[in-house]
């Protein structure tokens, strides 16, 4: 079937971004609904099938996003393509990875709440990877919804640089429109589902708030332009036309700090003003600034234009399991063209790929397309050594583009299978879900044998098992979580490893000298040879940095990884014959073990920052149970609707079922956000209790 062109300036990639439960799935459905992509919404929670972007079981059954799923629709000569991402700060690296190749996203709030704790992480996320966007205050028609306490908690809590662009007409269940602020017209529904926007006058008791917000609108457009600027000084507001305070507001949300803001339901006619506003202020990628990457041979910076006379670049940023196709590659295509049938350099890795079917994504549902151009993304069926973060470029033209980096995985499982049968089928599981997943790792224990899977957080780790069991049909027994503390060290200290072994022939001589100290946090390990002259010859230096390293992963007090240790080779002394490689790697493990025991070793525990929101009559319990888990308490603030914010900081140690004892503390009606703020030093108490553990695992 041959595809719909539009010009490469009618182009949108769009993410649809928020906190869990804020309506982003709802929204797509509804912007789906009103382009006739589908013929009904779906519900996120409903027996009607479901919403079109969840699509996997375990979405459906818990009423949550979990992957980021793209779809194509199209709205008055453009091409929309969404990608509606997840909330939950499990799924966070999904947000992540999609950010890192969209134009511009659709920031959605829940207007009974407001600003939310991962309203704030995605925002973060966004401002990162210096993604415009556009407010949608969801849910204004139910009982709490509020839209102007909503903006004023995206003034308090995000930017002071978000204006409305529309306002809304009614409160809660009698919202029936919006007045649009740039041409000055009412446009109302009477049925929620079938009937078009009707334009009309602005309500009479509106048209005053209507004439100031409108005025803040032109005041902040004119800045983008000095000839505006001036106009605006001569004439005032009238002087500026529609177009021009159009333009104005459209270049300064591309610059990424001033945000237009409109509001309604998710689901309703309403929609079709937000799917205007992608088109009219959101980027094309025309609007982006060419990319640049790096010669893979010489490390020079090199220039790709969105452009389709451009050698071909393009970056894998989402790996996914279909089980008709098998493994399906997202990419985003920055220049040139990419063509089914077409051979491909992974610069990455170096090899040649052949591209086998090009498919453009419909959620689970696929279409076949011949090529795609500079600035679009679809997803590619046969690639075989491709990865989230891979580049892929003209054979001709080698380029690598920058990765998307991913945080440590803080939680971890011990999985085993049930059966024999369970365990191959464990192990294929395991590697395909890991390759789609890059916040998901899988190793051995070395000491127990177990299978350790480490996750983002318990609900990733639970749908992780619920996946292998479903699409690989594996049965597991699993452990407790556990967390994934680490060491390092407080101070500086220098030791010796030599490793000598005379037993009849050839011995073993090995002498190293090697400085420890802590490295900046983050950093990792960092190994530093100063060696002046042979005292250690040169092919010695780097089984001596090996055997170092491969001690630090083991761990030293306790068997975590110790991170964050800068070592440096200063000394040594070898002998001509009975030296070799072995023994230097040897004496560099015995350097490490000695001095990390100098340096002042300390275990390591991620901390979460986390937010409860609670009715105000249980607040001193829920306070009270935060203590009671090592947690500090960092700022309480009021909400809409008489709630309570607390912040703070807990171990994740403590907060394992977490959740569910907030539940039955609060009658089931606080709800708590969490994610990863920092590894912090353990107390010395919990430190002993836990090398204590780990020995009497041994």
């Amino acid at each position: 079937m041959a595809e719909k062109q539009v010009a490469l300036e009618n182009l949108r990639n769009v993410g649809i971004i928020a906190h869990i439960d804020a309506g982003k799935t709802t929204v797509t459905e509804g912007i789906l609904y009103r382009t006739g992509i589908n013929h009904k919404i779906g519900t996120v929670r409903g027996d009607d099938g479901g919403a079109t972007t969840d699509w996997m079981e375990q979405e459906k059954e818990r009423g949550i996003t979990i992957t980021s799923a793209a779809v194509t629709c199209f709205w008055k000569d453009h091409k929309i393509n969404i990608i509606d991402t997840p909330g939950h700060i499990d799924f966070t690296a999904e947000v992540e990875r999609s950010l890192r190749v969209l134009d511009g996203a659709v920031t959605v709030f829940d207007g009974k709440m407001g600003v939310e704790a991962q309203s704030e992480t995605v925002w973060r996320q966004a401002n990162k990877y210096g993604v415009p966007r556009i407010c949608f205050i969801n849910k204004i028609n139910q009982i709490g919804g509020d839209f102007y306490k909503s903006l004023e908690s995206i003034h308090k809590r995000l930017s002071k640089n978000a204006l409305a662009i529309h306002l809304p007409i009614g409160f809660e269940k009698d919202i029936c429109g919006v007045v649009d602020l740039i041409n000055m017209k009412a446009y109302t529904y009477k049925d929620f589902h079938d009937h078009e926007l009707v334009e009309g006058e602005i309500p009479a008791d509106m048209l005053e708030k209507a004439k100031n917000a409108r005025s803040l609108l032109v005041e902040n457009a004119v800045e983008a332009e000095e000839e505006l600027m001036n106009k605006f000084f001569e004439g005032g507001e009238e002087a500026i036309t529609e177009e021009e305070l159009k333009r104005g507001l459209r270049k300064r949300v591309l610059a990424g700090d001033f945000f237009l803001v409109t509001g309604g339901d998710g689901r309703g006619v309403i929609v079709e003003k937000l799917l205007d506003l992608m088109n009219d202020y959101l980027p094309s990628p025309l609007d982006i600034a060419a990319i640049w990457g790096k010669d893979p041979k010489t490390g020079d910076e090199i220039e790709r234009k969105p452009s389709e006379s451009e050698p071909m670049s393009a970056l894998a940023f989402k790996i996914a399991t279909d089980p008709f196709v098998g493994k399906l590659i997202f990419v985003r295509v920055y220049s040139g063209k990419l063509s089914a049938g077409s051979y491909v350099l992974n610069a990455t890795t170096g090899d040649k790929e052949r591209v086998g079917r090009l498919v453009r994504m419909h959620a689970d549902k696929r279409e076949d397309i011949t090529e795609i151009g500079a600035g679009d993304i679809a997803a590619v069926v046969g690639l075989k050594n491709t990865t989230t973060g891979t580049t892929l470029c003209d054979v001709a033209h080698p380029i690598i583009l920058e990765s998307i980096d991913f945080p440590d995985p803080p939680v971890s499982i011990a999985v085993e299978p049930k059966t024999k049968a369970d365990q191959e089928k464990m192990g294929i599981g395991l590697g395909r879900l890991a390759e789609e997943d890059p916040t998901f790792r899988v190793h051995t224990d070395e000491e127990t044998g177990q299978t350790i899977l480490s996750g983002m957080g318990e609900l990733h780790l639970e749908i992780i098992i619920d996946r292998l069991k479903r699409e690989f049909n594996v049965e597991a027994n699993t452990g407790e979580p556990q967390v994934a503390f680490r060491e390092t060290i407080k101070s500086t200290a220098e030791a010796q490893g030599k490793h000598i072994k005379q037993s009849g022939g050839r011995g073993q001589y090995g002498d190293v000298w090697v400085k420890f100290e802590p490295n900046e946090p983050g950093k990792g390990f960092e190994f530093i040879d100063t060696i002046k002259g042979g005292v250690v010859p040169l092919e010695y230096r780097k089984p001596t940095m090996e055997g170092i390293k491969e001690t630090l992963e083991g761990g030293v007090i306790a068997g975590y990884p110790v991170v964050d240790v800068k070592a440096t080779l200063y000394d040594g002394s070898y002998h001509d014959v009975d030296s070799s490689e072995l023994a230097f790697h040897l004496a560099g493990v015995l350097a490490t073990r000695e001095g990390i025991k100098k340096a002042h070793p300390v275990i390591l525990e991620p901390v979460m920052k986390l937010e409860a929101t609670t009715p105000e009559e249980f607040m001193g319990d829920v306070i009270g149970d935060l203590n009671s888990r090592r947690g500090r308490i960092d700022a309480m603030e009021d909400l809409q609707g008489g709630a309570k914010l607390i912040r703070a900081f807990v171990p994740l140690a403590n907060l394992f079922g977490y959740t569910s004892d907030l539940r039955s503390l609060t009658q089931g009606r606080a709800a708590s956000t969490m994610e990863l703020s920092a590894y912090e030093e353990v107390p010395p108490n919990v430190a002993a209790e836990i090398i204590e553990k780990r020995a009497g695992k041994k």
